[in-house]
């Protein structure tokens, strides 16, 4: 039998390996297909021009196409459907390298795939000529819809009926299980803005993925660990090629995926495995949560006094605004996301024997 560590560091090498493969390729047909958005330019929230943003960014965002998320996901579900195949072929020598697994795996894969497509769907939509994708409300709606399946299934198929607190006694919810996931997975969903500056995002989510393979080891998830290893593995080849300047954008296909993946794993090493995956979701996303809540206090201060509060929302976008090159917005916030990350493993870990 093999090492549970080889069982996850091997599709994290395996996907990393297939990401940096298809990068080229995928490369070569979003170029030749001009996959970009062709109409410079973004709206704000209240819908007037963004003219702050668009001073930084118009030229960027008819600069690299579009749709980098596909490596993502496409080095994970090579790397699972490979896998299974040979340890399908090879039982005996490569069996126990298989992570698909109904108990762990099923989920949160099903739950990237189909944030995958349809975001594909909306980024397909905006490289038309004067193509705006789909309109955020009809996205919400979609979230709401597929994070309203993924809760009842946690409630009703899993009997998920509490949330954990770290050092403390767990909170029954009963069934409010449901809506509780489907605000989590809005919020992780808002935070997908931070795909906003070349590198970013690639960064903060391997780190948000790899503290949720720590977790999910030492909660003895191998499957799970396996698979949030694989994600890793596949954002950093998406990064290897995202490093300033990007050769192309994660979009919609990339972020609509993993932050509904990020709340899927967040719950799975909750209550579940006896570990406080939901409790420490701020801390290790504590820069997804900062991208949202800066989205929202631009809104309402402007609403409320006006004027806005920063230059530009959300934050990273802010930092630029006042002077910061985006180079030095990017490493900032990959040491930040490596110190929340190893902050909230820390929290994870100790509350273990307490639970």
């Amino acid at each position: 039998m093999l090492p549970d560590l080889v069982r996850v560091l091997v599709p994290a090498a395996l996907a990393f390996t297939l990401g940096i493969g298809l990068s080229p390729i995928l490369t070569h047909y979003l170029y030749k297909f001009k996959a970009w958005k062709k109409r410079p330019g973004k709206l704000g929230f209240d819908g007037e021009t963004a003219h702050e943003f668009n001073r930084l960014h118009t030229h960027n965002e008819v600069r690299a196409p579009r749709m980098g998320g596909i490596v993502v996901w496409g080095s994970v579900l090579l790397t699972i459907l490979g896998i299974a195949a040979l340890a399908k072929a090879f039982p005996s020598t490569l069996g126990d390298l298989n992570f698909l697994s109904r108990n762990q795996t099923w989920l949160p894969f099903a739950t990237l795939l189909a944030g995958a497509f349809v975001g594909l769907i909306d980024d397909l939509l905006v490289i038309r000529k004067n193509g705006e994708g789909l309109r955020l409300r009809y996205r919400i709606i979609i979230v709401i819809l597929l994070s309203s399946c993924i809760g009842w299934w946690f409630w009703d198929k899993l009997d998920m009926t509490a949330v954990n607190i770290p050092f403390g006694i767990p909170l029954e919810i009963g069934w409010f299980i449901i809506p509780f996931f489907v605000l989590v997975s809005l919020c992780l969903y808002a935070s997908g803005v931070i795909d906003g500056i070349d590198g970013l995002s690639g960064g903060v989510f391997a780190s948000i993925f790899a503290s949720y393979t720590i977790i999910a080891f030492s909660q003895n998830q191998i499957d799970l660990a396996a698979f949030t290893a694989c994600v890793v593995g596949g954002l950093l080849a998406f990064l290897w090629f995202n490093i300033p300047p990007a050769r192309f954008y994660m979009s919609d296909t990339g972020t609509m995926g993993l932050t509904l993946a990020i709340g899927t794993i967040a719950f799975m090493t909750d209550h579940l495995a006896g570990g406080v995956g939901v409790a420490v979701l701020p801390i290790i996303g504590a820069l997804l949560v900062a991208t949202v809540v800066s989205d929202v206090a631009q809104i309402l201060w402007k609403r409320f006094f006006g004027r806005k509060l920063l230059r530009i929302a959300p934050l990273h976008h802010h930092f630029e605004a006042i002077g910061w090159p985006g180079y030095k917005v990017v490493m900032r916030y990959w040491v930040l996301s490596v110190v929340f990350a190893f902050a909230g493993v820390i929290i994870a870990l100790a509350a273990l024997p307490i639970l």
